[in-house]
C-alpha cells in the first residue's frame, strides 16, 4: 500500500528541496497543514510579519541576498492575501524572485460570494510573471515546482500559487522531490562579443554601464576585472551602487538622475556606452537624452533580449548574462586609446570625493541630512548591507553611502514605495545573519512598518534603523514649495519618538540631537547587537526635487 501524505507535508519538502531554509508570512486559517508540516520538519525557519505586506518585503530582501526565490505564506484567504499585494508589486518591478503560495477558499465554496471570496486569480495577474489557481490535488506538486522555476528563470520576477483551503489536506502518495532544474543563459555570441570588442577600442569616451544584472549573476569580480582590464569608467544604474567597491578607482559610483554629477555626465558625453545587464529604465535615465548622449553609440546586452534597445536605440543588441559576457569581454577587448577622457573622470572624481568630505563639516542646527550622511559613510562596516526607502532624504542618501561587499545596497527600485526599508532590512538580515544591516528611513516611511520592530526582537534578527525626521513627507513638500508658492497643504507631520516606541518593544533606542552625534550613534548600535532605532531631527529645509517636468511653472506672477 502506498504510503500517503498531505498536501502541506508535499509543499514543504518542494521548499526544502529547492534550498528554502526560511519563508515569511502571518498566520491565517487557508493552510495550517502546511505550518504543521514546517513545525515538524523543523528544517526551514518561519519569519511571523505582523502584516503581510512586511513578509513580502521580507522575501523580497531575502531573495535580493541569496538569489534564491523568497517565499511568502499568504496564509488566510482574502484578505491576507490581497495584504501582499504592494509587495509582489514591487518585486515585479525590481525583477525579484518570489514565490507567494496564496491560500485560498475551498473548491466546494468558490464562486458562492462565501467570506473572504475574493477573486486572487486576477488581482495578481498584472503584477506577477504568474498568477495560477490549483484545482486538483495532483497538480500541486507540479505547479508548485513551475512557479520556482519560472520565478528564477529569464528575467526574474514574483509567482503566486493560489491553493485552496482543502488542498492542503489532501493526501498524496508520499515521495521524495528533486530540487527544480534552473536554465541559465550563456554570454553574448561571439559574433556580438568580437563586435563589441572592436567598437571599444575605437572608442575615445568610452564608458560601461552596469546593472543589477551582475549582482544576480554573481558578477562582481567579472565587471571589476572588466574596467581594469580597459581602464574605463563604470557607472551603476539607480538601485545597484554596490556592483563595484566604493572608491574603485574606475567606478564612478550611480548615473542618472538619482546618481551623481560624475556618473551623469560620463553617460551624456560617451561616444560608446556598453550597457550590460541593465535596461536603461526611466528611474535611471528619464528615458531622456539628458543622461544618455543623443550621438552615443550603445552596445546593449541584457538576459531579457526585449530589453535590448527599447528605450534607446543600440548598435550592437544582444541577449545574455552580465557576467558571462563581461568575462568574455576581458578576453578579446583591447583597450582604448582615450587618456585625456580618462584623466578627466580622475579629476572629476578627486573633485567629488573632497566635496563629499567637505559634507562631513556641515555644522548646522538643526542637522544637514547630507551631515548626517557623511557620518553613517564613515562609521558602516565594510561588509554592512544597506536598506533605503523612498523619499526626499534617500534620494539624497542614493549616492552618498558606500557599499564595499558584494550585495550591501537594497532599495525599492521601480516601484519606488515609501515603507519598503524596514522590513528589507529584517529579510536581508535573515538571509546574511553575519553581517549588520542598515535601514536608512525618513520619519514618515518608517511609520508604514515600525510594528515590525516586533518582528527583529522576537525573531532574533537584529537591525538598525536609522529615522532621519524632517518632520514631513519631503518629496511632496519640496514642490509644493518650488511650484506652489509654498502653500503646504498635508505635507507637514508630527511623528513619535520612534526611539522609545524600540524601547517599549524590547530594543534599544538612541536619540541624536546634532551634528556629530549620529557617527557614535551607529557605532553604539551596532556594538549593542539590539534592534535599535536612531531617531537623528534633520533640517527640514533641506530638500531637493527630483521630477520637475511633472510641474508648470508658475504663470503671470501668481505663485
Amino acid at each position: 500500500m502506498t504510503n500517503m501524505i498531505t498536501g502541506g507535508e508535499a509543499v514543504y519538502r518542494v521548499l526544502k528541496a529547492n534550498g528554502i531554509d526560511t519563508v515569511f508570512g502571518l498566520l491565517g486559517g487557508s493552510m495550517l497543514e502546511l505550518y504543521d508540516a514546517m513545525y515538524q520538519g523543523g528544517e526551514i525557519a518561519y519569519v511571523g510579519a505582523r502584516d503581510e505586506r512586511a513578509a513580502g518585503h521580507m522575501a523580497d530582501a531575502w531573495a535580493r541576498m541569496t538569489g534564491k526565490p523568497g517565499v511568502v505564506l499568504g496564509a488566510q484567504a482574502g484578505p491576507g492575501v490581497v495584504n501582499i499585494v504592494t509587495a509582489v508589486a514591487e518585486a515585479h518591478l525590481a525583477y525579484s524572485p518570489m514565490v507567494v503560495i496564496a491560500g485560498a477558499i475551498t473548491r466546494a465554496d468558490q464562486c458562492k460570494d462565501t467570506f473572504q471570496e475574493v477573486d486572487q486569480v486576477a488581482l495578481f495577474a498584472p503584477i506577477s510573471k504568474r498568477s495560477v489557481m490549483v484545482t486538483d490535488p495532483s497538480r500541486l506538486v507540479p505547479m508548485l515546482e513551475d512557479a520556482f522555476r519560472l520565478a528564477n528563470t529569464g528575467r526574474r520576477g514574483p509567482v503566486v500559487l493560489h491553493v485552496p483551503r482543502d488542498l492542503f489536506a489532501e493526501e498524496l502518495p508520499d515521495f521524495d522531490p528533486a530540487p527544480v532544474n534552473i536554465a541559465r543563459p550563456g554570454p553574448a555570441s561571439d559574433d556580438d562579443i568580437a563586435a563589441i570588442a572592436a567598437l571599444v577600442a575605437e572608442a575615445e569616451r568610452p564608458v560601461i554601464f552596469a546593472g543589477g544584472g551582475f549582482k544576480w549573476s554573481i558578477g562582481r569580480e567579472a565587471l571589476t576585472s572588466l574596467a581594469e582590464t580597459l581602464e574605463i569608467p563604470v557607472v551603476a544604474s539607480t538601485g545597484h551602487a554596490d556592483v563595484m567597491p566604493h572608491r574603485h578607482p574606475w567606478f564612478a559610483g550611480q548615473a542618472g538622475p538619482r546618481g551623481n554629477r560624475v556618473a551623469s555626465r560620463l553617460t551624456k558625453e560617451a561616444d560608446v556606452m556598453v550597457v550590460l545587464g541593465a535596461r536603461l529604465g526611466f528611474n535611471s535615465t528619464f528615458h531622456s537624452n539628458d543622461y544618455v548622449g543623443a550621438d552615443t553609440r550603445i552596445v546593449h546586452v541584457d538576459i531579457e533580449g526585449s530589453a535590448v534597445g527599447r528605450y534607446f536605440p543600440a548598435e550592437i543588441a544582444a541577449q545574455g548574462d552580465a557576467r558571462l559576457t563581461a568575462e568574455a569581454l576581458c578576453q578579446t577587448t583591447t583597450k582604448p586609446k582615450c587618456d585625456a577622457w580618462r584623466q578627466a573622470f580622475k579629476d572629476d572624481m578627486d573633485t567629488l570625493w573632497t566635496e563629499r568630505a567637505e559634507e562631513a563639516e556641515i555644522d548646522t542646527l538643526p542637522m544637514h541630512p547630507r551631515r548626517a550622511l557623511a557620518e553613517i559613510r564613515d562609521t558602516l562596516p565594510e561588509s554592512a548591507i544597506v536598506t533605503l526607502d523612498t523619499g526626499n532624504t534617500c534620494l539624497q542618501a542614493a549616492d552618498r553611502l558606500a557599499h564595499y561587499a558584494p550585495m550591501s545596497l537594497i532599495t525599492p527600485l521601480d516601484f519606488g514605495l515609501v515603507g519598503f526599508g524596514l522590513a528589507a532590512a529584517i529579510g536581508a538580515k535573515a538571509a546574511a545573519p553575519d553581517r549588520h544591516t542598515v535601514a536608512i528611513m525618513g520619519d514618515g516611511a518608517v511609520g508604514y512598518t515600525m510594528i515590525e520592530i516586533q518582528t527583529a526582537i522576537s525573531h532574533q534578527l537584529p537591525i538598525t534603523i536609522i529615522v532621519l525626521d524632517n518632520e514631513a513627507w519631503g518629496a511632496e513638500k519640496a514642490y509644493q514649495q518650488e511650484f506652489y508658492g509654498g502653500r503646504l497643504l498635508g505635507a507637514e507631520i508630527q511623528s513619535p519618538r520612534y526611539d522609545k516606541f524600540a524601547e517599549l518593544c524590547g530594543g534599544k533606542g538612541i536619540w541624536v540631537d546634532g551634528p556629530g552625534a549620529m557617527g557614535p550613534a551607529l557605532k553604539e548600535a551596532i556594538d549593542s547587537g539590539q534592534t535599535t532605532i536612531i531617531q537623528a531631527k534633520i533640517d527640514p529645509g533641506a530638500l531637493m526635487t527630483l521630477r520637475k517636468d511633472l510641474f508648470k511653472a508658475p504663470q503671470n506672477g501668481k505663485q
